[in-house]
């Protein structure tokens, strides 16, 4: 009599896992370390203070009230404005300017003082009412 030897024959296949995490952490350490981070604050448009130098620069402070233009505690027109602006800006046009409205100021009288900072090259406005 003739034994035969059943095998087993599966066809079954078994997915190995162990290599395909090997694959994945490779990948993963491959790109952590190839990965370039962008720099945000190269991007940002801030001035920054020099090394060394004062970090806390005043604003001029123009007022706008019901009787005119106020530079400075001094009432001054829209001319005398102008050059003033032109003097205190000659040199740096990054000047911060601070527009203060009282509650009965003309609206026509802080558009003048805006258009006078246009003229003079002043980008740095802020308009706030008191």
């Amino acid at each position: 009599m003739t034994h035969k030897s059943k095998r087993k024959t599966s066809d079954e296949v078994k997915l190995q896992m162990t290599p395909m995490i090997d694959v994945v952490f490779q990948l993963l350490i491959f790109f952590i370390v190839v990965l370039k981070p962008v720099d945000i604050l190269s991007n940002l448009d801030v001035t920054r203070p020099m090394p060394g130098g004062d970090a806390r620069v005043e604003p001029i402070v123009i007022t706008v009230t019901a009787e005119g233009l106020v530079f400075r505690n001094l009432a001054v027109t829209e001319q005398g404005l102008s050059e003033r602006l032109a003097n205190q800006t000659k040199y740096d046009k990054n000047t911060a300017i601070v527009i203060k409205c009282t509650a009965d100021s003309p609206h026509s009288l802080l558009v003048r003082a805006l258009d006078v900072c246009k003229r003079n090259g002043i980008n740095s406005i802020a308009v706030f009412s008191l």
